[in-house]
C-alpha cells in the first residue's frame, strides 16, 4: 500500500487529492513544519534529505518529485481516465499543462518566494539595495512570464473547462497548487474569468473537498 508522507502547506496536497480522486486505499502520515524555520521536521528529512514534499513510500520504494509520483500512481491504475491516452486530441494539451505546472509555474513562484526571503533576511542596511535589485528582476523576468502563462490559461479554459480537456485530469491536480498561489499573490485577478471559474470548480470538486478535509488546512498557498 502507498504511504503519502504529507507535509503541511506543501505540494504533497496534490498527491493527497490524486489518491482521493482515484478512491484507492493508502496510508496518510502528516508532518508539521518547524514553527520557527517553517521547514520540514527532522523525521521528514530522514525520508527526503532536502526536506522537500511530496514523498511516498511503497514497500521498499521511496519516491519524491510531484510529477514522478503522479505518473507512478497512475501507472498502477491504467484504466483511470486522468491522463488522455496517446492519439486522444486532448493529449498534447494535457502534456503541456501537466509539465507547465512544475517546469514553469512552480519555478517562477519559488523564485519569487526566495526573493522575498532574501529581502527579509539580509542586514537592514542592505535591504533597500537588495529589494530594488530583486524587485527589478521580478518585474523583468517573473511577472511577465506568469502573466503570459495566465493569458494562455484563459484562452485554453475558454475552449474546455479543464486543463486536460472536458474532464478533470492529472494536469488540473498538478496545477491546483501554483494556481491557488498565483491568485493569493495577485497574479490571478477578477479579470481572469476563466481561471477563477476553474479554481471554483476545483474547490467544489468532491475529491478535492475530501482531500482538504484530511489535510485539515484552509489554504495550500506556497511555502518554500
Amino acid at each position: 500500500m502507498i504511504t503519502l508522507h504529507h507535509l503541511e502547506y506543501s505540494q504533497s496536497f496534490r498527491i493527497l487529492w490524486l489518491l482521493e480522486e482515484l478512491g484507492v486505499e493508502y496510508e496518510l502520515r502528516l508532518y508539521e513544519r518547524d514553527k520557527e524555520t517553517h521547514l520540514a521536521p527532522p523525521e521528514y528529512k530522514e525520508l527526503s534529505p532536502l526536506g522537500s514534499a511530496p514523498v511516498i513510500t511503497d514497500g521498499d520504494l521511496v519516491l519524491a518529485e510531484s510529477s514522478a509520483i503522479v505518473d507512478y500512481i497512475l501507472d498502477q491504475h491504467p484504466n483511470e481516465q486522468l491522463r488522455p491516452s496517446p492519439g486522444n486530441p486532448d493529449r498534447t494539451r494535457y502534456l503541456f499543462w501537466f509539465h507547465t505546472s512544475q517546469g514553469s509555474m512552480m519555478s517562477l513562484m519559488l523564485m519569487e518566494a526566495v526573493f522575498q526571503i532574501l529581502i527579509a533576511r539580509v542586514p537592514f542596511w542592505m535591504r533597500g539595495l537588495i529589494r530594488g535589485v530583486l524587485n527589478e528582476a521580478s518585474n523583468r523576468l517573473i511577472k511577465p512570464r506568469m502573466q503570459k502563462l495566465l493569458e494562455l490559461a484563459e484562452e485554453d479554459l475558454e475552449e474546455q473547462p479543464w486543463f486536460g480537456g472536458d474532464e478533470l485530469s492529472a494536469a488540473d491536480i498538478m496545477l491546483c497548487y501554483p494556481m491557488e498561489s498565483a491568485k493569493s499573490r495577485g497574479y490571478i485577478t477578477p479579470k481572469h474569468d476563466n481561471c477563477n471559474d476553474w479554481l471554483d470548480r476545483v474547490f467544489h470538486h468532491p475529491s478535492y473537498q475530501a482531500a482538504r478535509k484530511k489535510d485539515g488546512k484552509d489554504s495550500i498557498v506556497l511555502k518554500v
